[in-house]
């Protein structure tokens, strides 16, 4: 075995896997596949099937399971943050403003990561905070390039239109101004994943005082910015 670990019931699991990566595959198919005996095969994918590393079809062919789905997303956040952290430092430097990254989560959005400011009022939003998709520039930007159905039904009760969704589209970036919290203004932009699928928001956010009523003129390029460097940083990552 060219690729051995020396721990060899591992190297044998990984075997199982690497050939249900071709799709699903009979018992036979695995033994042949693999070159793996017979009873040994069935014995390590049945264990793989209990840990929901290896499932079932409906024909009852093995094929690859949820948890490696599961594994694979939590992958992908711990990049996203060690990828964003540096940015929203930077971010935050640059605009004088705390940072913040957003990941929706089902009816919610929520702050994964965020940078404030070192001094002066905090008005930024910790990490671990859950806030409505239906309002504030990140809700508009983790909405705008949705399905049209999903998207029609984030606009119930919204406080943004779908022709503010149509405008963040065109421009690629988002801002809002009071929208979410009076006297807090912000400003957003996408990261996207495989596909050009939007993953994330990175937002900038303070009062109105510092960020005025029209955010956007002050704060878009550099978020747009962050936001195309983290993009492109978890792009060499996969």
């Amino acid at each position: 075995m060219d690729n051995s670990s020396g721990v060899g019931v591992l190297d044998k699991a990984v075997l199982v896997l690497n050939a249900l990566e071709a799709g699903p595959a009979s018992l036979a198919q695995l033994v042949q596949a693999t070159g793996l005996a017979r009873p040994t095969a069935h014995r390590l994918a049945v264990a793989l099937e209990h840990h929901r590393i290896v499932s079932r079809d409906t024909q009852g062919r093995f094929i690859l399971g949820p948890r490696l789905s599961e594994l694979s997303t939590a992958a992908g956040e711990d990049r996203l943050l060690a990828v964003a952290g540096p940015v929203l430092i930077q971010l935050r430097d640059l605009t004088g403003e705390s940072a913040q990254l957003y990941r929706r989560q089902g009816d919610e959005r929520v702050c994964v990561a965020a940078a404030e400011r070192a001094s002066g009022l905090r008005d930024t939003v910790p990490v671990g905070s859950a806030l409505p998709m239906t309002a504030g520039s990140a809700a508009q930007i983790l909405l705008a390039w949705e399905e049209p159905d999903r998207l029609h039904r984030g606009l119930r009760g919204a406080k943004f239109t779908a022709a503010t969704l149509a405008s963040v589209r065109r421009r690629g970036w988002a801002h809002s101004v009071g929208e979410r919290e009076q006297g807090v203004a912000s400003v957003s932009a996408p990261i996207r994943g495989a596909g050009g699928k939007v993953i994330a928001a990175v937002s900038v956010s303070g009062p109105i005082e510092r960020l005025t009523r029209t955010p956007g003129r002050m704060h878009a390029a550099p978020v747009v910015t962050a936001a195309e460097r983290i993009t492109e940083a978890m792009r060499r990552a996969n």
